[in-house]
């Protein structure tokens, strides 16, 4: 045995020190900081979408705000090549201090920047730049925080005291709608669309000084430092990582564990608030209340899955959250829609909405470059009910048709924008959207969710089944990760799976099943998009990883 084993192996056996746990405790707050302001944007989407993205129809604009959201979760595995190398060549310390300071300035800065009625284009493309900033930093926050403290945990409690870092982006989250939540109260919700929504990000430079100042109190990992004295640490992270016998193991891990449960985590608690928001029109305060009860409630439970991981192993929680989640989804996000807009259900029922048009005409809106304009009929009549949180289907018709909306018995036709004058367009637009407002609140499709008819203790209860699904798969996975590579190209091997599951497949999730819905008018059908990959997930997990709670890390 080398004598970082031996020395490890002497520090394992002994519980964590007082110092150990203040150090743990530092490193897991500051991350809740970081994971505050990468999620503000996700939070305020709705918002953003109005600020940014006023340049395009409000259904367009939404999905474009989800994808300058996600465009800080496409660069997050860019973040974790650059940063894991510099983790695993210099230390995990430096690598905190970068992450932190370049998250905390990029946050601030979308608080002062000018909206799209002020510089034109050049403030989205600002915008975007900013949340790229934002995902290369958290690109090389987290698996620098889930291995510094794995190299502190004595074996056999990894799970247990991995599982605080996973409660930091739910409280991070959490956090995140506390803030929100508070100045709106203060302020009111007019004051708090037109500018109050940047106070938020604005304080984020409080937290970026508390967060520098954390980080600066922290000591390197004991197990690094004493690789680094012995000359072992790696020269080459990255080719060690992905162009050896170890690139499978991170494919692997990719595939069979961080994909599955990515897109459980996304689905369990921001498309659960987007589905409520956008498709049921629950007002937003509502909303952020019923979340943040859930998350107060399910946190505990990331522990709890941790702990349990010690016992039974990361792989058959992991596994069986991914699993359960995917055979639930459906009837759970069909009961959010019973008990928080009952109404919804009820006129789709008794007065069916339904699009005619010529299938070509019928565009998938769904842009990321902004380039295309989308004012066919069929286009037009599916963003309107797409925007109303209206099902619908859509049957042929000859091709040449103009497509018309049946509301129930109520016929309104739709228009051909191609060509128009823009104020010939906006007379037909308005025309239009007045005839199918009223023909929608005739056929009883609610405007909003009535709060009277919100069952809100049904619908907290699914939120929070929902958010300890999270915690089955999140709870576990810094362990086995952390257990599934050496300790020389740690930092970089697990941040790459990690960061493109929560980053690609996670992070593209609300855009990608939000542009779903609006495709084919069925609300529950963006839920296809997480139940696949969990589902997938499951069964690559299953037969080609290995459980590895009883594994030496410093071997």
């Amino acid at each position: 045995m080398s004598s970082i084993s031996a020395s490890a192996g002497k520090a394992g056996a002994a519980p964590l020190t007082q110092g150990h746990k203040k150090v743990i405790f530092a490193s897991s707050l500051g991350t809740v900081f970081e994971w505050y302001d990468f999620y503000l944007y996700g939070s305020l989407a709705a918002i953003i979408a109005k600020q940014f993205f006023s340049g395009v129809n409000e259904t367009t604009g939404f999905i474009f705000a989800l994808l300058a959201f996600a465009a800080g979760f496409a660069v997050r595995p860019f973040g974790a090549i650059v940063f894991g190398r510099i983790g695993d060549m210099i230390g995990r310390k430096y690598t905190f201090l970068v992450t932190i300071v370049i998250m905390g300035i990029s946050t601030f800065l979308v608080g002062i920047l000018p909206s799209y009625a002020s510089i034109g284009i050049t403030a989205p493309i600002i915008l975007i730049v900013l949340r790229m900033l934002q995902g290369l930093a958290l690109g090389g926050e987290y698996g620098g925080a889930a291995t510094y403290v794995a190299e502190h945990a004595p074996n056999g409690k990894r799970g247990l005291y991995t599982s605080f870092i996973q409660t930091t982006a739910t409280v991070g989250l959490l956090l995140s709608l506390i803030v929100i939540l508070g100045v709106r109260e203060s302020i009111g919700v007019e004051a708090f669309e037109a500018w109050g929504w940047r106070i938020p990000f604005l304080l984020s430079i409080i937290l970026l000084g508390v967060s520098v100042w954390i980080r600066m109190q922290l000591s390197e990992s004991p197990l690094f430092q004493q690789m680094k004295a012995e000359g072992k640490t790696s020269k080459a992270p990255l080719t060690e990582s992905f162009f050896s016998k170890n690139g499978k193991i991170v494919l692997l891990a990719l595939l069979g564990a961080t994909a599955g449960q990515a897109v459980v985590w996304y689905a369990g608690q921001f498309y659960a608030m987007y589905f409520l928001t956008q498709s049921l029109k629950v007002d937003a305060t509502t909303t952020w209340l019923l979340i943040g009860g859930a998350l107060a409630i399910g946190t505990p439970f990331f522990v709890f899955f941790g702990w349990l991981s010690d016992k039974i192993g990361r792989k058959k929680i992991v596994m069986a959250g991914c699993l359960i989640a995917a055979l639930t989804y459906f009837p759970l996000f069909k009961a959010l829609t019973h008990y928080a807009n009952p109404a919804i259900a009820e006129a789709s029922a008794s007065a069916p909405a339904v699009v005619t048009a010529d299938p070509k005409t019928c565009s998938f809106q769904f842009d990321p470059v902004g380039k295309k304009q989308f004012t066919s009929s069929c286009d037009i009549a599916t963003a309107a009910l797409a925007k109303a949180g209206v099902p619908y289907t859509v049957n042929p018709a000859p091709a040449g048709t103009v497509a018309s909306v049946a509301v129930g018995s109520v016929q309104v036709p739709s228009y051909e924008a191609t060509g128009l004058a823009k104020d010939v367009a906006k007379s037909n637009g308005e025309a239009f959207s007045g005839a199918l407002k009223t023909a929608l609140s005739d056929g009883g499709y609610p405007a909003k969710a009535d709060d009277a008819r919100i069952n809100k203790p049904m619908v907290l209860v699914i939120l929070t089944l929902l958010v300890i699904y999270v915690t089955m798969v999140y709870g576990p996975i810094a362990a086995w990760l952390v257990e599934l590579f050496p300790t020389r190209i740690r930092y970089t091997s697990m941040s790459l799976p990690y960061h493109i599951g929560n980053g690609w497949f996670g992070g593209f999730l609300p855009t990608i099943s939000f542009a779903l819905v609006a495709a084919t008018g069925n609300m529950y059908y963006g839920l296809w998009y997480p139940i696949v990959i969990a589902l997938m997930t499951f069964v690559i997990g299953s037969l080609f990883l290995r459980e590895t709670k009883d594994v030496d890390i410093t071997q």
